[in-house]
């Protein structure tokens, strides 16, 4: 489940940017996930209510990192998790060459992608 409330945590992030499933999906584009490591602190346990964070690092070349805090309600830290990502053209099959880029063209609101 932790990695369940990152991934909806980045994909909340993302449509709060305007970048939505539709907008990927025409643009012929889409968010790949290539590594996660995950890091436990805490347990939750059903019913608990949590928040994950959301911090996007773009570097130079064709992936960039997503780091994330998942918490508890009472703001306990129950785990990080850390992701490399990448942007894969569907035409191509490959990444693209400039994620940072195609993210900022896609977006209205670049700013909560740290762009």
């Amino acid at each position: 489940m932790y990695v369940q409330y990152a991934d909806h945590a980045r994909w909340e992030c993302a449509r709060a940017a305007g970048v939505s499933v539709e907008v990927l999906q025409a643009a012929g584009v889409a968010p790949v996930n290539l590594e996660s490591t995950l890091r436990f602190h805490h347990e939750l346990r059903a019913g608990d209510q949590v928040e994950a964070s959301c911090t996007f690092a773009w570097g130079e070349g064709k992936t960039f990192r997503v780091t994330q805090e998942v918490r508890r309600a009472d703001d306990t830290l129950a785990a990080e998790v850390s992701s490399v990502c990448g942007v894969m053209d569907l035409t191509e099959r490959k990444l693209v060459h400039d994620p940072a880029e195609r993210w900022r063209a896609l977006a209205s609101a670049p700013e909560l992608l740290g762009l």
